[in-house]
């Protein structure tokens, strides 16, 4: 029983990178419990509306998405972690940013998430912001 639990958060985790940040977010309902909260570094968001926004934010930042799991997803009992690359063509629009639209660049992360009932309800994400906007020409290099 646990090896096919954790096979399915694996699944799970998998779903959440492969279909959600391709730009599928019909998916969410799916995926995330209706009482999810997500903690990102700057922010929190509840609910998938609010988690919606916050991907779709990234979306209008960068097109050509493209995201691959590098590490994992490494399953401990309800919790997934995965260290993952996000690669995509920058779109313009960031203040500060000195790259040209059409840029591709990458940044990697990590996650961690827990699962509940068989969908996520809580999510932990840490990226290299700092390189991103290095490689934005945001900050200096």
């Amino acid at each position: 029983m646990a090896g096919r639990i954790m096979g399915d958060i694996a699944t799970l985790y998998r779903r959440w990178l492969g279909e959600v940040w391709q730009g599928d977010l019909d998916v969410l309902g799916e995926l995330l419990a209706p009482g999810f909260v997500g903690h990102w570094p700057d922010r929190e968001v509840r609910g998938l509306d609010e988690t919606a926004e916050q991907i779709r934010q990234s979306f209008a930042l960068f097109g050509d998405v493209r995201t691959a799991v590098d590490v994992g997803p490494v399953v401990d009992g309800d919790t997934v972690a995965a260290r993952w690359t996000f690669t995509g063509a920058y779109r313009g629009g960031l203040p500060g940013a000195t790259a040209a639209p059409g840029t591709t660049v990458s940044f990697s992360g990590m996650d961690i998430m827990r699962a509940e009932d068989g969908r996520f309800a809580e999510y932990w994400v840490v990226s290299d912001a700092l390189g991103l906007m290095t490689r934005l020409g945001a900050l200096p290099g």
